[in-house]
């Protein structure tokens, strides 16, 4: 057995050992989500799709694993899922025009020598490959913040259930401040982790602060990761306000019908 093929058992066993029959769902849609991917990139190769609509498509796949399959159809996992999809449709469009007019897709010219060998010819629009690199980086951050307020506000609704409409919305945007720093920092550091070779690089390079901060490639990374956290805030108020009319219109009919 390869090291793969051990960190896989280990996983799938530390997993079902603490979280039991949801431990295991998770493994099998941590499997489904690398299948997802691997299709994603495959459809990509198809210069007929749009890769904005793939990705749309990839990100509605992700979130139905990761929201149905593991914690079942419900109100909480229903309202983080119409959350996710609208904030990813939003930063999809943001993204694009971003990337578009900030000029950040393609190659760097410190990779020039890399690519010196190869046809840069390929028919695949660079500005989408870099919206969908971003939306696929940021889609799983948004689902957590998006199924953490759902569900707090589900627990929240049923200790309380004198709570009104503004009441619940306000919890919601206040348990959202409590994780936006926390998970923005998440992404920052995960960032930073994966692209720490190209500090290293950049020091070989021996370039100055003022080269590295408007290089091509730092510059990148950097949007990469603004845009990232734009997705986060941003999911916090629309996953509260769909939580709270879902919720809300749940407790209305289940007192009328009373």
């Amino acid at each position: 057995m390869n090291a793969i093929g051990l960190l896989s058992v280990i996983l799938f066993t530390l997993m079902a050992f603490v979280g039991g029959r949801q431990g295991v769902r998770s493994f099998v849609a941590l499997l489904l989500n690398l299948l997802a991917v691997i299709l994603t990139v495959f459809f990509m190769l198809n210069t007929s799709i749009n890769l904005l609509i793939i990705t749309l498509i990839a990100c509605v796949l992700i979130s139905c694993i990761n929201l149905f399959f593991i914690n079942e159809i419900n109100d909480k996992t229903i309202a983080a899922f119409l959350a996710t999809i609208i904030t990813v449709t939003i930063l999809l469009l943001f993204i694009h025009l971003v990337t578009k007019y900030a000029l950040i897709q393609g190659f760097s010219e410190e990779e020039t020598d890399e690519i010196s060998g190869y046809s840069l010819y390929i028919g695949i629009d660079f500005v989408k490959i870099v919206t969908s690199v971003i939306i696929m980086s940021t889609i799983g951050a948004i689902m957590d913040v998006a199924i953490s307020i759902s569900s707090s506000l589900h627990h929240l609704l049923r200790l309380n259930p004198l709570l009104n409409k503004k009441e619940l919305f306000q919890s919601g945007l206040n348990i959202g401040r409590d994780i936006l720093g926390t998970d923005a920092n998440t992404i920052f550091f995960a960032f930073f982790g994966g692209y720490l070779g190209l500090l290293i690089w950049f020091k070989d390079l021996e370039y100055s602060f003022g080269e590295i901060v408007n290089s091509k490639v730092f510059s990148g990374e950097m949007m990469t990761i603004f845009c990232a956290g734009i997705g986060i805030a941003l999911i916090i108020p629309i996953s509260s306000w769909i939580s709270t009319f879902i919720l809300m219109r749940d407790k209305e009919k289940s007192t009328s019908n009373n």
